[in-house]
């Protein structure tokens, strides 16, 4: 029977609220290494794929063309750079896995592929690089940019970039180190090469200075969710995340995404789809609901529209009293933003329809806490979601828990009650069996 993967998302654990709410650390807050030294210690414990650490370099600002609301309320920030916590965390750890985010629309390749390649040293080989197209301008703002890159511009570098990475990762041989103590000689030199790639968008001599790491390189992970991503995912991922739209939109994506992978003349078989999913288990049903209530209180009402703002790309203070959903997504697309970041956030409404401000705001209130698509119930609820989901997508793959309302309370009902029930279904590890972050992945039997 084939195994379902889980990651940790703990991108906004300590954001927007999560970090107040009952079940969360009483006596430590964001950026404290002992919480994450106790998270990582906790989803080992329950055989857990990886951690997660989504990322942005900016201070959100689309509100009103303002800092204040997201200062304020902690909304997209305070955040660091993770890579020093990730080595702080392998270090506990033999076996979880970790996911670092970097942008291919800021970075450059080798700055990205020797510091992924020493991580990967670090962990053992338990590395995954989540590439993204950033599509932010708090972050753009930060490395020079006046105006966001189109669209399709952002993708064409990001191929571009994935490519210059895996020259480099490939540029000194798995077997060209030697450390003969005898001689003193370090490497052959004939397995060490130049990649000399001159694109559009990089320069890189190479070759990497760096001895290949345990994977040779890390696992990659794309999120591409427009026709262009999808296309790009396509080209070099191992591993996709989606949203949990419902069902019927997740079988409709995997089956996209199988026919871009045989485009590309790849075997879906082999590449699988991590549904980011909000999950609230509970030792009962009662308790479950109890906890996803609290989910009503964990953004303050003036925060809401600054939450909205930096994840649409629109500045929510210019919403007009009465509009369409396709009316804004319009100006968004305009603005070289997202063009389904906006659709996605406002499904639960006839893009065609007129809709006032009041319920607008009133429907997004859930939506900006993850309660309208949050998966509630008792372990056996739970599993029987992800059973279904798993099987009905092609049992490729698995989740990643996303958005908990308070940890490390909900991590611990993860791994207490949800991973034993989908052990005693057969449908999930009980014990790791690869050494790497790849093997453990591929570990589906």
């Amino acid at each position: 029977m084939r195994k379902i993967h889980l990651g940790y998302d703990l991108s906004w654990t300590h954001l927007e609220g999560r970090w107040r709410m009952p079940g969360s650390w009483s006596h430590a807050t964001f950026p404290d290494m002992r919480i994450y030294r106790e998270i990582a210690q906790i989803a080992e414990r329950g055989l857990l794929d990886f951690l997660f650490f989504g990322d942005g370099n900016g201070i959100p600002s689309t509100y009103q063309g303002k800092r204040d609301g997201a200062v304020k309320w902690g909304l997209g920030w305070p955040r660091l750079d993770m890579s020093p916590y990730i080595a702080a965390m392998s270090q506990l750890t033999q076996h979880i896995g970790f996911g670092l985010t970097y942008s291919s629309t800021f970075m450059h390749p080798f700055y990205t592929a020797r510091l992924l390649n020493s991580l990967d040293h670090v962990t053992g080989g338990r590395l995954a690089f989540n590439v993204i197209a950033s599509s932010r301008r708090a972050d753009a703002a930060n490395y020079g940019f006046d105006e966001l890159m189109e669209h399709a511009r952002r993708y064409e570098r990001m191929e571009e970039f994935m490519d210059v990475c895996f020259k480099l990762w490939a540029s000194v041989e798995p077997d060209a180190m030697i450390w003969d103590r005898t001689t003193g000689q370090v490497a052959d030199p004939h397995k060490v090469h130049a990649i000399n790639h001159k694109g559009e968008f990089f320069s890189v001599a190479g070759p990497l200075a760096s001895p290949p790491s345990p994977q040779g390189r890390p696992v990659i992970v794309q999120a591409g969710v427009s026709p262009r991503g999808v296309e790009a995912a396509a080209k070099f991922t191992d591993m996709i995340f989606a949203s949990s739209p419902g069902l019927e939109k997740q079988v409709a994506h995997r089956k996209r995404i199988d026919d871009a992978l045989v485009l590309q003349g790849r075997d879906p078989a082999g590449i699988g789809i991590i549904w980011d999913v909000v999950l609230i288990v509970g030792e009962t049903e009662a308790e479950a609901k109890h906890r996803h209530k609290l989910l009503a209180n964990a953004l303050p009402p003036e925060a809401l529209p600054v939450y909205l703002s930096h994840h649409s790309g629109f500045d929510m203070s210019k919403l007009p009293a009465q509009f369409t959903v396709n009316e804004i997504n319009a100006e968004i697309v305009k603005s070289n933003a997202s063009p389904v970041g906006f659709l996605n956030m406002a499904q639960m409404f006839d893009p065609d329809q007129q809709i006032s401000r009041a319920e607008f705001f009133d429907a997004m209130a859930d939506h900006a806490t993850g309660a309208d698509h949050a998966v509630v119930g008792d372990a056996t609820q739970i599993a029987d979601y992800l059973e279904e989901t798993f099987v009905a997508t092609g049992e490729r793959g698995g989740f990643m828990i996303a958005h908990p309302t308070g940890v490390p309370r909900d991590l611990l009902n993860v791994i207490d009650f949800l991973v034993p029930e989908l052990q005693r279904r057969g449908r999930y590890r009980t014990a790791y069996r690869g050494k790497t972050l790849r093997e453990n992945l591929s570990d589906d039997e």
